[in-house]
C-alpha cells in the first residue's frame, strides 16, 4: 500500500494576486519554524509556490528584490529532502494568478508567453530534480475573481482547454505530472468529464463545515465536486483551509475517509493563503495544529 501524501502548500513568491510588491515577501526564520512544526505534524510533502521567487537564468525580469538564486533553492531543496519531505514546485498559469510573470501577465496566449512558459518549466522542473508532480495552479479563471482588478484577463471555450494542453504536454515533457485545481469542474461539469485527462492530478478545495452527523459537506462551492472526481475516476489530493472554517482540514479527512474511494485519494494538502511572514505565524501555527489533528483522524 502506498504512504499517503500528506502535503501543506506554501508560498516562495507570492505576486499571485492584484496586489503586488517588487520585494519577496517572505521571512526565512518564520518559514524554518514552519517546516519544523509541519515535520512534527506528519507533512511529508511542501509543495512550493515559487512564483517570483527564484532569480531564473532565462527569465530573471521577474525577479525581485530578494529573490533567491538557484544556488540557494537547491541548498534549501537539499535541507527539506533531508528532513523527508519531498517537494513539489507550483507555478500558477491561471490568467487571474499571473502576475508573478511581471511583463508577460498582459501576453497570455501570445507565441510570446508559450515560450515564456515553457522556459519557466523547464527551468523549474530541472531545478527541483524532475520531481513526480508539477502544479500548475489553473485556478478562478472566471471574471468574479478579478472584478476588483484594474485589467481582466480570462480564456474559456478551446482556448482554455488548448493552453491547458499546451502547458500539460510540456510538463510531461520535462518527466513530470501535471497537478492542477480543480475548479473549472464546478461550472462546467459534462465538458470537464469529456474532457479532462485522467493523466492530470486534481485538486478540489472546499473551505466550508461539514454536518456534524453525517459528515457530509455542507452547501457551498466545491461541496459535491469530490464525489464527481470520484465516481468518474479522477486520481485527487483534497485541499483544506482554515480561515473560513476552522476544522475544515479535519472535516475533510473524516468526510474523504468515510465516503471516498481510498485508492484515488493520494493524499490531501492543507494551505493557508498568507505569506511566509511573522504577521502569518499564528495562522500557519493554527494550520499545523489542524494538519496534525486530521493526521490522527485518518490513523484511527
Amino acid at each position: 500500500m502506498k504512504e499517503k501524501i500528506w502535503a501543506f502548500l506554501c508560498h516562495l513568491g507570492y505576486n499571485m494576486w492584484q496586489d503586488t510588491t517588487d520585494y519577496l515577501l517572505f521571512e526565512r526564520d518564520v518559514w524554518e519554524e514552519v517546516v519544523a512544526d509541519l515535520r512534527d505534524a506528519g507533512c511529508n510533502m511542501i509543495v512550493l509556490d515559487v512564483g517570483e521567487g527564484v532569480r531564473l537564468d532565462s527569465h530573471p525580469e521577474i525577479a525581485v528584490r530578494g529573490s533567491w538564486t538557484k544556488d540557494e533553492m537547491k541548498t534549501e531543496l537539499a535541507r527539506l529532502r533531508d528532513m523527508g519531505f519531498e517537494v513539489i514546485p507550483k507555478l500558477n498559469f491561471s490568467a487571474t494568478h499571473t502576475q508573478w510573470t511581471g511583463p508577460y501577465a498582459r501576453k497570455i496566449s501570445t507565441s510570446e508567453f508559450y515560450a515564456f512558459q515553457h522556459d519557466v518549466v523547464c527551468e523549474v522542473a530541472e531545478l527541483f530534480g524532475r520531481p513526480r508532480f508539477f502544479h500548475i495552479g489553473y485556478d478562478e479563471e472566471f471574471v468574479e475573481a478579478q472584478q476588483n482588478y484594474p485589467y481582466v484577463a480570462l480564456r474559456q471555450g478551446e482556448l482554455w482547454w488548448h493552453d491547458l494542453t499546451v502547458l500539460c504536454d510540456c510538463v510531461e515533457s520535462c518527466g513530470c505530472r501535471p497537478w492542477m485545481w480543480s475548479d473549472y469542474l464546478w461550472k462546467h461539469e459534462e465538458e470537464f468529464l469529456a474532457r479532462m485527462p485522467r493523466s492530470v492530478l486534481q485538486s478540489n478545495y472546499f473551505y466550508g463545515s461539514f454536518d456534524e452527523t453525517t459528515g457530509l459537506p455542507n452547501a457551498g462551492s466545491g461541496a459535491r465536486q469530490y464525489e464527481i472526481l470520484d465516481r468518474h475516476g479522477y486520481e485527487h489530493i483534497p485541499c483544506g483551509y482554515l480561515q473560513c472554517v476552522r476544522e475544515n482540514f479535519p472535516g475533510t479527512v473524516t468526510y474523504c475517509k468515510k465516503y471516498l474511494n481510498d485508492n484515488l485519494v493520494l493524499g490531501y494538502m492543507q494551505t493557508v493563503w498568507e505569506p511566509v511572514t511573522r504577521q502569518s505565524l499564528e495562522k500557519y501555527r493554527d494550520a499545523v495544529a489542524m494538519f496534525r489533528k486530521a493526521r490522527q483522524i485518518y490513523a484511527d
